[in-house]
């Protein structure tokens, strides 16, 4: 996406487009409301996004359309995880009341609500199957769901290098694939060398 496109959706998404007030009783509901789509993210955050929709566009009408798919499209162009667009959607309900320190507080609110509950669930479920790992359920768990993120990762992969498919042409990005890989087998090689090697390699046109 080019710069004027990010610099636009920037625009778009802190510029205040509706103006009133929120009470104590306000934020502790968009807290609670975020709290249980933290709970209900299994596919991560980005899965739960109609019923934000519904909550603070529709309902609460704290957030315009444009605010709501600016947040979105601005996070997903950013470097950074993509949870971030719930951190522009709190800086945005904040941003409409008028206050700056309002916006901060927004954000606070809404990645509190998002990754409290789903974090510390995580944790204890981790902290469990450690101290259980002995157990024969927990050890047939592990063992089982060790091949399908495998096979996950893999299939995702493929569908990647689908893309390039071309042996004349794209011979250089499956050679690159298959150094990658034999690296990462054989050697402790931090994975950002690896990225950056791929980075270099596309600047100068290579792969």
């Amino acid at each position: 996406m080019s710069s004027p496109a990010i610099t636009g959706l920037a625009n778009s998404a802190i510029a205040p487009a509706l103006h009133f007030s929120m009470q104590a009783g306000d934020w502790f509901n968009l807290l609670l409301h975020y709290m249980m789509l933290s709970m209900l993210s299994v596919g991560g955050a980005i899965s739960t996004l109609p019923d934000m929709h519904r909550y603070l566009v529709t309902q609460q009408h704290w957030l315009t359309d444009a605010q709501f798919n600016s947040s979105i499209a601005l996070a997903q162009a950013a470097p950074g995880p993509n949870v971030l667009f719930i951190a522009l959607m709190g800086w945005n309900v904040g941003m409409n009341t008028g206050n700056s320190w309002n916006a901060l507080l927004g954000m606070l609110v809404t990645m509190s609500g998002i990754m409290i509950p789903s974090t510390t669930l995580t944790y204890m479920a981790a902290n469990w199957g450690h101290k259980n790992r002995d157990l024969r359920g927990v050890r047939a768990f592990k063992l089982g769901m060790a091949p399908i993120v495998v096979g996950l990762l893999l299939a995702t992969g493929w569908i990647m290098a689908a893309a390039h498919n071309i042996p004349a042409k794209d011979w250089p990005l499956w050679l690159l694939t298959a150094v990658c890989c034999l690296v990462v087998w054989r050697t402790r090689l931090h994975l950002l060398w690896l990225l950056a090697l791929g980075a270099v390699l596309g600047w100068f046109g290579l792969v």
